[in-house]
């Protein structure tokens, strides 16, 4: 899967997409990830891995400790009622993060790779402004 986060990387590298350019950073380890910033949007990258089945998108948005303590339940239950309206991404708790994620199928076309990116990017800074009260 590492081959196809390098050819995602080089494909990436010389996109533009609805006026959207991307910076992007390998990762190797057991599982490698592409660290990938959307132009004008850099405060919240974008992780990306490959699967035998998909192609997993992750934002992370915020850790736990950093939700006011008397707000965490306010938060989850703003947290389901965005899911829904939210396109093409979910949130997610993975350890002590919050997140957002958006997967496609390994054999979707580039431009829907570009279009979930972005998307899940826009959506991490409408998620975070919409929590923001909540947070420290």
């Amino acid at each position: 899967m590492h081959k196809q986060l390098q050819e995602l990387t080089l494909k990436l590298a010389d996109a533009n997409f609805q006026g959207y350019s991307f910076n992007c950073l390998l990762i190797p380890g057991e599982q490698a990830v592409l660290q990938i910033t959307v132009s004008g949007q850099e405060e919240i990258p974008i992780y990306v891995t490959v699967t035998e089945t998909q192609i997993l998108c992750i934002a992370y948005l915020f850790k736990e400790n950093e939700v006011k303590p008397e707000a965490m339940t306010e938060l989850n239950e703003r947290c389901l009622q965005l899911n829904v309206p939210m396109p093409l991404s979910a949130y997610a708790k993975i350890d002590d993060y919050y997140a957002l994620f958006g997967s496609l199928s390994i054999h979707s076309l580039f431009d829907n790779v570009m279009l979930e990116i972005v998307t899940l990017s826009d959506n991490s800074i409408a998620a975070l402004e919409a929590v923001e009260d909540l947070l420290k």
